[in-house]
C-alpha cells in the first residue's frame, strides 16, 4: 500500500475511460463542444445554427409535445370504432384472430376470452376518405379533430407496463438507454439558456396505479445535462431551486463560481466530460432561479386562454394546467416538453375509469392545439398523444354490457399527431373486425415485423414512430448515434422507418 504516495493515489483514481480522455484530444473537444455548442454539427461541417432547422434536413417542426397516457389506453373505447364487434358480444375470441398469440398471465387461466365491444357511440367527422371516428367520451378532442393524424395501427412487442414503457420511450425494454428527450437534446441543444432544453411534468390523477421512473427521462450513457428537468406542481416548481435561509443571490453566485474553478481543476485533471455537464448544469439552476417562477405564474392568462384548457387549468398539477405550461414553455423556446398521466390501466371498471381519465384529458389536449394554432405556432409545434400499448378485444373478468375491463394488448393500438409537419384530418392503417390484429386493406390480419427492411405498410411499429418524431424535426434517425462501450447507439436501436405517408 502507498497510502502516502500521490502519484500512486493519483493511478488509482484513473479509470480507463479518463486515461484515454488524457492521452487523446477527441474526448475533450467533444466535451467542449458539448459545453458550448448549441447543439450538434451537422455531418456536413454546418454550423451550429443548423441546428434550428434540423440537423439533416429541413425540420417540420421547432419542438415537440409528448402527452404520455401511461397505462395503455383503450383504443376499442376512444378510437378504433369496431361496429361487428356488437354482433359479437359475449362470444369467445375466434381462435384465428388470437393465432396463439401471447396474452398475459391475467386472463391466461381464463376458459374464455368473451369479445367485448364498447359501450360508447362514435361519431365520424369526416374531412376525406380518411375522415376520423371519436368516441363520445372525448368531445372536446372532437372538435379539433380536423387538426389530428391518428394512426390505428402502432404496434410493440412487449406486453407489461414496465418493459414496454421504458420501449417506447428509449428504444428498448431493457433500462439504461438515453430517452428520447434526451436524444432530441444530445441532437438539437436548447433555443433558451435560461430553461432546460427538455422538460418533464406529472399529472394529477384519479387512479395512479404504475410508477413511473426518472430514467424514463434520463440520459442513459448520454452526457448528463440532456436529462429532463421535472417541474413539480407542489413546492419549488424544481428542486432545490430556491436558496436556503440567510444565502443570498449573490452568496449563491460567488459559491457557483468557486464551484466551477474547483470543477475545472478536476478537468484538467481526469477529462472526464461530466465535470463540464456538471457545471453547465449549475449555471443552468442559477439562471433557472429567476426564469422558472415567471414561467410557472399563470396569473397573467387571461380568461379567453383559461377557458380553452378548462378550469381545471388554475389548479396546480392538473393535466389542463400541464397543457398550459407546456404552452408557454413552448413560446419560451424549451424544445422537448413531455407530460405523465397515469391510470389508463383499465383491467376491471374499464367505463368508470376512462371517463374519469378522459375528463381530465379531453378539453386540455383540444385546448393545447387551439391555443398553439391561434397563436401561430401549431404548425412548428409536433403534438403526441399515445400510451405503451392499447387493450384487448375480450373481457378481463366478469362482462356486462354496462361494465368490463380490459388487458393489455400490444399487437395494434391507437396513437395520434398533431401540428409540426403531419397531415390533419386523416387516419393511417387499420385493424381487423375485433381491433385484436393489425390489417391490410382488405381487412385481414397481418403480422408486421419492426425491422426497416421488413417493414410492412400501413403499420407503425414505435420505432417508427420514434424515428418519425426525430425527423419531422430534422433528424435523421440512422445517424444520430453515440458511442458507448465500443458500439453506435441510436434510439430506434438497427430497426425503425420514416412514415412519409403521415407527413405533409
Amino acid at each position: 500500500m502507498h497510502t502516502n504516495d500521490p502519484f500512486r493515489e493519483y493511478e488509482l483514481n484513473m479509470t480507463r475511460r479518463q486515461l484515454l480522455g488524457r492521452t487523446t484530444l477527441g474526448l475533450g473537444t467533444a466535451a467542449m463542444a458539448n459545453l458550448f455548442g448549441s447543439g450538434l454539427l451537422a455531418d456536413d461541417g454546418a454550423s451550429s445554427n443548423a441546428s434550428y432547422e434540423g440537423m439533416h434536413h429541413p425540420a417540420k417542426a421547432k419542438r415537440v409535445i409528448y402527452l404520455f397516457m401511461s397505462g395503455g389506453p383503450s383504443h376499442h373505447d376512444l378510437w378504433d370504432y369496431k361496429p361487428k364487434m356488437q354482433e359479437m358480444f359475449g362470444k369467445d375470441l375466434p381462435e384465428h384472430i388470437r393465432d396463439g398469440q401471447r396474452i398475459t398471465g391475467m386472463t391466461a387461466k381464463q376458459k374464455t376470452l368473451p369479445i367485448c365491444p364498447s359501450k360508447y357511440k362514435f361519431t365520424q367527422y369526416e374531412n376525406n376518405d380518411r375522415g376520423v371516428y371519436i368516441s363520445e367520451l372525448l368531445p372536446h378532442t372532437a372538435t379539433v379533430a380536423k387538426d389530428l393524424c391518428v394512426v390505428h395501427s402502432t404496434f410493440t412487442e412487449a406486453i407489461n407496463h414496465d418493459p414496454a414503457v421504458t420501449y417506447i420511450q428509449t428504444g428498448s425494454q431493457v433500462p439504461g438507454r438515453p430517452s428520447l428527450g434526451a436524444w432530441l437534446s444530445y441532437g438539437l441543444g436548447s433555443m433558451n439558456e435560461n430553461l432546460p432544453g427538455y422538460v418533464v411534468m406529472h399529472a394529477k390523477t384519479s387512479f395512479a396505479e404504475q410508477s413511473l421512473f426518472s430514467r424514463l427521462w434520463g440520459t442513459g450513457f448520454l452526457p448528463s445535462d440532456h436529462q429532463g428537468v421535472l417541474l413539480r406542481s407542489q413546492g419549488d416548481p424544481v428542486l432545490y431551486l430556491s436558496n436556503p435561509a440567510g444565502v443570498s443571490r449573490k452568496d449563491r453566485r460567488d459559491q457557483l463560481d468557486a464551484l466551477a474553478a474547483l470543477n475545472q481543476e478536476q478537468y484538467k485533471r481526469f477529462a472526464d466530460p461530466e465535470v463540464l455537464a456538471r457545471i453547465k448544469q449549475h449555471e443552468l439552476a442559477y439562471r433557472m432561479q429567476a426564469s422558472v417562477p415567471e414561467l410557472m405564474d399563470i396569473s397573467q392568462e387571461d380568461d379567453e386562454t383559461i377557458n380553452l384548457y378548462g378550469e381545471n387549468a388554475r389548479e396546480p398539477g392538473t393535466f389542463a394546467a400541464c397543457c398550459l405550461n407546456a404552452r408557454r414553455l413552448a413560446e419560451r423556446g424549451v424544445r422537448n416538453i413531455q407530460i405523465f398521466h397515469r391510470g389508463w390501466d383499465a383491467h376491471g371498471r374499464l367505463p368508470k375509469e376512462h371517463e374519469s381519465q378522459c375528463k381530465d384529458v379531453d378539453q386540455a389536449c383540444a385546448g393545447l392545439i387551439k391555443d398553439l394554432k391561434r397563436l401561430g405556432m401549431l404548425d412548428e409545434t409536433l403534438i403526441v398523444w399515445g400510451g405503451e400499448f392499447g387493450r384487448t378485444a375480450y373481457c378481463q373478468g366478469a362482462l356486462t354490457k354496462e361494465n368490463y375491463g380490459r388487458d393489455h394488448h400490444p399487437r395494434c393500438f391507437t396513437t395520434w399527431m398533431a401540428g409540426g409537419g403531419v397531415k390533419p384530418g386523416i387516419t393511417y392503417g387499420q385493424s381487423d373486425d375485433y381491433g385484436y390484429n393489425i390489417a391490410d386493406a382488405d381487412g385481414n390480419p397481418i403480422k408486421p415485423k419492426p425491422t426497416k427492411e421488413h417493414w410492412t405498410p400501413g403499420t407503425m411499429h414505435i420505432h417508427d414512430l420514434n424515428a418519425t418524431i426525430l425527423h419531422l424535426l430534422g433528424i435523421d434517425h440512422t445517424r444520430l448515434t453515440y458511442r458507448y462501450q465500443g458500439r453506435d447507439f441510436r434510439l430506434t436501436d438497427i430497426h425503425g422507418h420514416v412514415m412519409h405517408d403521415l407527413i405533409a
